[in-house]
Order: C-alpha cells, then sequence, then structure tokens
C-alpha cells in the first residue's frame, strides 16, 4: 500500500516533466519515455493492487473469524448472572451482524482510510516542492474539509451505535417469536407478532433514514471544497502560467494532484461512515469479550478426585447483584449417598440452594463444601465433571439421541450409552424411532415427547455417573404413567449417589432420608416425612393439600379389604 500511495504521487511530475520539455520544447522522445514510465508504474500498482487487495480480503476474514472465535468463548464462560439478564437475540445480533460491520472495516476498510490519509500528505508535501504559494492558496478549503470530515465522524458513531442497539432489540423479537412460535399459533397471536416485529423494525429504518440524511448533507459538500481548491487554482495561477512566471506543466501537476485529492476526499466520507459504524459494533462485541469471565478461579484451585459425595452448607447466604438476599443462614449436611428433599413455595430459593453446589453463583457468606473443600477451592471443570443435573424441562441439542445420551461423556461407546439409555427406561422407544439412536432429535428436541425428552436426559446424567446429582422438579409436567417410568429410572440413578430432589409434589420426595422446607430463603423445618406431620407447620400445610386425603382414602380402602378377609372365613 505504502509504495503504491508513493508512485501515485510520482504520477502528475512524470506528466508534467512531459509536457515542460516534450509538448513545450517539441521533443517527442520526452513523451515516449514518459509514456513508458507511466505503463510501468500502471503495472507495477496493479501487482501491487492485487496483493493489497488478497491480503486485505484475507485480513478482514481473518478478524471476523477471530472474533467470532473469541466472542463465542467469551459467552459460553459468562457465569450464569450474565445468561439471567442477557437477551439471546440480542447476543446473536452482536455475533452477526456486529461482527460482519466490524468486518468491512478492517481489512480493506482500514487499509484504504489509511491509504487516503497518506495519499492527501503525500500530495500535500508534493504540491510544497512545485510551489508553496499556490499550494497554501490551494489548501484554503482543507481546514474546513478535515473540520467536516471529523465532525461527521463523531456525529455518526452514536447513530450507527443506536441502530446497531436497535437492530440487538429486533433480533430478540425474532428469536422470542420463533422460539414460542406454538404458543403464538395456539392463541391465533400472528397479527400482534407482526405488529411488534414491524414497530421495531420501523425504528431500525428510521435511525438508519437519519444517518442517510446526515451523510447526504456532508459528502457532496466535501466534494464541492475539493472543486474550490482547483477554482483558487485556475483563478490565481491562471495568468501567472501564461505570463511565463510558472510553467504549464507545474500548474498541470498542481491541479492533478487536487483532482488525485478528489476521489480520496469523496471516499473518504465513506470510510469514516465506515469506520464509525465499525466503532460502533466493535464497542458492542468488546462490550461482552471484556466483561469478567466465569466465576474466578484461584490461583491454587485443585482438582477434585475421587469424589464420595460429601456435600455440606456452613451458613450459607446469598444475593444477586441487586443484593436482595435470596438465601439466609442456610445450614445442613448432606453425608455420602443421602437423599436430601427440598420443598418450598415457588420463589423460595429452592433451586438457587442446589445452584450453589456447582458454583453457578457464589455464595455471599458462609461456605459450601464438597468432599471437605471449600467449592472456591476446587478447579471448576472438576467439580462440575462430578455433579448431574436433571432440569424440568430438559435441554436437548438438535443432534442424534445417541450424541445427546453421550453430551457429558463424548468418548463412551455405544454399548455404554444402551445401557444408559436402558435404566433411564428409554431404550425401548428409542428403539421404536426411524433410526433409533442415530435419529435427529430436531431442535430442542421438538420430535419427542416431555417424558421421552426426560428420560435421554437421565440416560445423559447416569452416562456421566456423577458422585452428586441434582433433580429439579423433575417429573412435574408429566403424566402418571410417564411419571412412574421415570421415577424407575431416577431410583436406579439416584443408587450411591448423593441427591439433591426438588419437587412440589409429596410423592416424589416423602422417601427421602431428609426433608428441607424453605420459606423465603430460610429453612424453616427440617426432619423426616414423619418428623414433618407431627410438627404441624408449612410442611404439614402442604399434605394436607396434597395427600392428606388421598391417603386416608387409600387406608379406608385397605381397612375394608381387610375386614373382608378376616369376615369370609368366619362366615
Amino acid at each position: 500500500m505504502l509504495i503504491s500511495t508513493l508512485l501515485n504521487l510520482f504520477v502528475p511530475q512524470i506528466i508534467a516533466w512531459a509536457i515542460d520539455y516534450g509538448l513545450s520544447q517539441g521533443q517527442g522522445s520526452y513523451l515516449v519515455y514518459a509514456g513508458f514510465i507511466i505503463i510501468g508504474i500502471a503495472i507495477v500498482r496493479g501487482i501491487l493492487g492485487f496483493l493489497q487487495r488478497y491480503y486485505g480480503e484475507w485480513l478482514t476474514h481473518r478478524v471476523a473469524y477471530d472474533l467470532r472465535n473469541d466472542f463465542y468463548n467469551a459467552v459460553q464462560y459468562q457465569p450464569f448472572a450474565f445468561h439471567d439478564q442477557s437477551h439471546t437475540g440480542d447476543l446473536m445480533s452482536r455475533a452477526t451482524s456486529d461482527i460482519s460491520e466490524s468486518e468491512r472495516f478492517v481489512g480493506i476498510g482500514l487499509m484504504d482510510l489509511v491509504a487516503t490519509i497518506l495519499l492527501m500528505v503525500g500530495v500535500i508535501i508534493a504540491m510544497l516542492i512545485e510551489s508553496v504559494p499556490l499550494t497554501l492558496l490551494a489548501l484554503i478549503p482543507f481546514p474546513v474539509l478535515i473540520f467536516t470530515t471529523v465532525r461527521f465522524g463523531t456525529t455518526v458513531e452514536p447513530m450507527f451505535k443506536r441502530i446497531q442497539e436497535q437492530m440487538g432489540i429486533l433480533s430478540n423479537v425474532m428469536q422470542e417469536s420463533l422460539t414460542g412460535i406454538h404458543v403464538v399459533k395456539a392463541f391465533a397471536r400472528e397479527p400482534h407478532e407482526l405488529d411488534k416485529f414491524d414497530r421495531e423494525n420501523n425504528e431500525w429504518f428510521y435511525r438508519r433514514e437519519g444517518l442517510i440524511k446526515k451523510w447526504a448533507n456532508n459528502w457532496p459538500f466535501m466534494t464541492f471544497l475539493v472543486m474550490l481548491s482547483i477554482f483558487l487554482l485556475l483563478w490565481f495561477a491562471g495568468p501567472p502560467a501564461l505570463e511565463g512566471s510558472i510553467t504549464v506543466g507545474t500548474l498541470f501537476a498542481l491541479i492533478s494532484y487536487v483532482l488525485m485529492l478528489n476521489a480520496p476526499v469523496q471516499r473518504l466520507g465513506f470510510l469514516v461512515n465506515l469506520a464509525a459504524t465499525a466503532g460502533a459494533s466493535a464497542s458492542r462485541v468488546f462490550e461482552i469479550m471484556d466483561l469478567p469471565r466465569e466465576l474466578a478461579e484461584r490461583p491454587d484451585a485443585v482438582e477434585l478426585t475421587a469424589v464420595i459425595g460429601d456435600v455440606k452448607f456452613e451458613h450459607v447466604s446469598f444475593a444477586y447483584r441487586d443484593k436482595l438476599p435470596v438465601l439466609t443462614d442456610i445450614d445442613f449436611h448432606a453425608p455420602p449417598g443421602a437423599r436430601i428433599a427440598l420443598i418450598g413455595p415457588t420463589g423460595s430459593g429452592k433451586s438457587t440452594v442446589t445452584n450453589l453446589i456447582p458454583r453457578f453463583y457464589d455464595c455471599t457468606s458462609g461456605r459450601v463444601l464438597v468432599d471437605g473443600r471449600d467449592v472456591r477451592d476446587l478447579k471448576l471443570k472438576s467439580l462440575r465433571s462430578h455433579i448431574g443435573i436433571v432440569l424440568q424441562e430438559p435441554f436437548l441439542f438438535s443432534q442424534t439421541v445417541r450424541e445427546n445420551i453421550a453430551y457429558g461423556r463424548t468418548e463412551a461407546d455405544m454399548d455404554e450409552i444402551i445401557a444408559a439409555a436402558k435404566v433411564a427406561r428409554a431404550h425401548d422407544f428409542i428403539l421404536e424411532l426411524e433410526k433409533g439412536y442415530d435419529t435427529r432429535v430436531g431442535e430442542r428436541g421438538v420430535t419427542l415427547s416431555g417424558g421421552q425428552k426426560q428420560r435421554i436426559a437421565i440416560a445423559r446424567a447416569l452416562l456421566a455417573d456423577p458422585r452428586i446429582l441434582i433433580l429439579d422438579d423433575s417429573t412435574s409436567s408429566v403424566d402418571t404413567e410417564t411419571e412412574h417410568l421415570i421415577q424407575e429410572a431416577l431410583a436406579e440413578l439416584m443408587v450411591g449417589r448423593t441427591t439433591f430432589i426438588i419437587a412440589q409434589r409429596l410423592l416424589t420426595l416423602k422417601h427421602a432420608d431428609s426433608i428441607l422446607v424453605i420459606n423465603e430463603g430460610r429453612v424453616v423445618e427440617r426432619g423426616s416425612h414423619e418428623e414433618l406431620l407431627a410438627n404441624d407447620g408449612l410442611y404439614r400445610q402442604i399434605y394436607d393439600l396434597q395427600l392428606k386425603d388421598q391417603e386416608e382414602f387409600v387406608n379406608l380402602q385397605v381397612g375394608v379389604a381387610t375386614d373382608a378377609a378376616k369376615g369370609g372365613p368366619r362366615s
């Protein structure tokens, strides 16, 4: 780029030399030499232009490649608190639209901008060599041009940022609508979704239109300033050239240099525009990349090996970023192999308790211990590799059944995958699928029922063979028959593992070793099913609502059957 720009500056000098010594003195050989020199420069510049464009494009796409990798990596390692507050559509917009805008400028745009600035500086120096007074005269409009360009750049950058932010909102509206398309259709809300999208799309268009007006107002004015320089040269340098005070070649060279600036100056507006777009977009990308990543590991963090599954909470309290307390003084011990049930009203903090074990969040006070070690002293990957989680709504990737089951242990062989599926009561229905274990399940597992997805999730957890298991209300949204199959699978899964069971149904947790009743972030009751019934507290109220009538009816049926059996032989 540097050599090409430098060679370009010689062309007006060569033509001026040909005019002064060839045309003026009638020496045709000078014209021939000038022609050959210009052709030589054109060939060299053509080769350099190819190399510049090739490597500029390579740089452009390489930077985009690295940016996407780094951005995706940054998003993957953001803590749960980040994902709690972020919108998927906005993140997608940053990963696609914003990186694409940055990509457009980085290679070719940045090189062109530098080349334009270098050319302007080179032209000014070359003009000063020709004639200092005439150069200063021609440069009168240039301070105004520079001021206009800088003002344009500082004005449009925030406008571009607002446009890209609106694109994030637009992407989020589309993502939510497409993700919830079944709900949209169920309530016949297509017109509403279209209006919502149209409203945000209109806002994006109005912001873009404002930018176009700003650009349209400035670009012609920049061109006018260049033409004003040529007018000044012709007006003030024309008479001296006719009188012979300066050569015609010098006047031609000066005009050529100013004309040489015409295209770059016009392009300068475009490049400043492009730079402003890239700056606004890049700031949105780096906004995410510069955030602190996953909860920091201590320099002396250790691997968690030979896990037995002993979990202890020591006076643990927790609050989110807004400082509102979620958990207060949670204190309990779960020995290896124990089944700990958590029950309480919605929003009481049950899931937050279990989220502290794999260190999705850090407690604000107290300690969470696994096998006697504070989870903050352990390496995250080693800690989480020993914890299995089965959620209420399991997430399946749009891959094959086999790949979903082996997600936590990609090196598992087919026999291990089938064994896990059999224990999870999933093997039979998997064989009935079109391609068995090689059947693709569709986005979010949409081709499977809720119970089928749940059993695949259980198989996935089972194959990972964790020592600590978290079951987050994993049977609340299925029918009775499917719940029975899932309960059988969970019973197999819990054997020999420290298990935390979050449930709303008492039938799911009444056989736990210890039940923690949580209300407003505190453990208000603890004990076995029978002990908690005797306490006549919150647990007893839940029992009376859910199970009392059912169990009394079952006991009555058993009593009638017993009496009938006793009376039969006597008669």
